[in-house]
């Protein structure tokens, strides 16, 4: 097996793996609890449940327009990804870290989705006095990981 397709698949199973197991245990130790504090409240465990994206955006939308955006807009977006992903692993592999993260951190959400009636489960909240994070999880963090370097890479070519 390729290396490059051996280091994607590990980094897709333990990403999604990671969120799956601290999605569970979240669930199971915070939801219908108050939120725990650590490190002098930098960092929180709180239980949340996200019926919209992003800090919530579209959680008003109507059932059927979540759906179609948050779940088969979601699925649609991460085949093209996967696709993306694919041909990058057969070219020279540039950049295939980055977009496996975003792909398995949208898989381990959209699992969220379409498994829990529309929602994902988010539980930590980071923070250094009033300035907060909105709450999230290990899936968004791979997304954001991602979306930083991509981001970088293109302002580092110019």
């Amino acid at each position: 097996m390729n290396k490059r397709l051996l280091a994607a698949l590990v980094t897709i199973v333990a990403t999604i793996g990671c969120d799956r197991i601290t999605k569970t245990m979240a669930t199971a130790s915070l939801r219908g609890e108050g939120p725990r504090s650590f490190l002098q409240d930098t960092l929180r465990l709180e239980y949340a449940e996200n019926r919209g994206a992003f800090l919530g955006l579209g959680r008003n939308f109507t059932e059927p327009a979540r759906f179609w955006i948050f779940t088969a807009g979601t699925a649609a977006l991460l085949c093209l990804v996967a696709l993306h992903v694919g041909f990058s692993l057969a070219r020279d592999g540039a950049n295939v870290l980055p977009w496996t993260l975003l792909l398995a951190g949208g898989v381990s959400n959209l699992l969220d989705r379409a498994t829990s009636g529309g929602r994902v489960v988010d539980f930590l909240n980071l923070g250094l006095g009033s300035f907060r994070t909105g709450i999230f999880n290990v899936a968004d963090l791979a997304i954001t990981v991602a979306a930083f370097v991509l981001i970088f890479r293109q302002v580092e070519r110019g």
